[in-house]
């Protein structure tokens, strides 16, 4: 017996921007909304989702699981999520080749990895 992957639940102050932010940056679509609770998946009926909930505390350390994003052009993507209000953070990695890390308008880090070869 084993279980299916249905959702990473996100913490969030504002959770509708949050979802809106991830859903432009991931091109998922909402699936799910009420208040203080948003669901985005890439289709409605396709798991997992990522749910964004309320909580009353601000994020203050970092994450200690993240998402990663491979696309096929690292340097463009990771400009266009800057535009979208992503930043560079440092959460210790140093000088690395591969991956670039960024935090989501909330602060939530990510990475942002090299295509593959």
């Amino acid at each position: 017996m084993g279980s299916d992957w249905e959702n990473v639940v996100v913490d969030a102050e504002d959770p509708g921007r949050l979802a809106r932010w991830w859903a432009e940056a991931l091109r998922y679509q909402i699936t799910y909304e009420r208040p203080g609770e948003v669901e985005i998946r890439r289709k409605a009926d396709e798991t997992p989702g990522i749910v964004f909930v309320t909580v009353p505390e601000i994020k203050t350390v970092k994450n200690r699981l993240h998402i990663d994003l491979r696309p096929d052009n690292q340097e463009a993507e990771v400009e266009r999520l800057v535009d979208m209000g992503a930043r560079h953070v440092d959460v210790g990695q140093g000088s690395v080749d591969g991956w670039v890390v960024l935090a989501d308008p909330e602060g939530n880090e990510f990475c942002v990895l090299a295509p593959r070869t």
